[in-house]
């Protein structure tokens, strides 16, 4: 299996009033190539997200950032670059993390979360140190994680709304 080495290509999406921080392991391959986070079209994530606040799915990047605002919810990811094949996070080898300190500092981020075992793996080795925050393992949404239901996945991340009450 070659690797390739990808480097994260877009900034993380936030505000000063960012209350939630989810985190994946790096874009796919494409995600990377649209310029934003969750944008395979087999990909739960912005569907599970719609169905949890009752919307309709945002479908373009315009929408999906309109989305985030409006639910104070900041997307970055844990790798800042490493080595991979395709979108494999089971094949992520020599990674450099992202510095989420400084999103930290300028948000209200009250709770991190994170998608995906791989993702959490990596929080707790290299971030978690650094941070000092606890963050919360949810499921990746990936259509690779076939073992989850959708009912599963919106089940499992209603968390965000409890925690975004306050």
């Amino acid at each position: 299996m070659e690797r390739e080495v990808v480097t994260h290509t877009f900034p993380p999406f936030f505000d000063e009033n960012s209350k939630i921080l989810i985190l994946g392991s790096i874009p796919s391959v494409v995600s990377r190539e649209e310029g934003f986070y969750y944008m395979h079209p087999s990909n739960r994530f912005w569907k599970v997200l719609a169905t949890l606040y009752e919307e309709e799915v945002p479908e373009t990047i315009s929408l999906k950032k309109k989305f985030l605002t409006r639910h104070q919810i900041a997307l970055w990811d844990v790798i800042a670059s490493c080595r991979i094949h395709a979108s494999s996070d089971a094949s992520i080898t020599d990674v450099q993390v992202n510095d989420i300190s400084s999103l930290l500092a300028k948000t209200k981020v009250k709770r991190i979360f994170v998608t995906g075992k791989r993702a959490y793996e990596l929080y707790q080795r290299y971030l978690y140190p650094v941070v000092k925050k606890e963050a919360i393992l949810l499921p990746s949404p990936s259509s690779a994680n076939a073992s989850c239901s959708f009912d599963y996945l919106v089940q499992a991340y209603s968390i965000l709304r409890e925690e975004n009450v306050s």
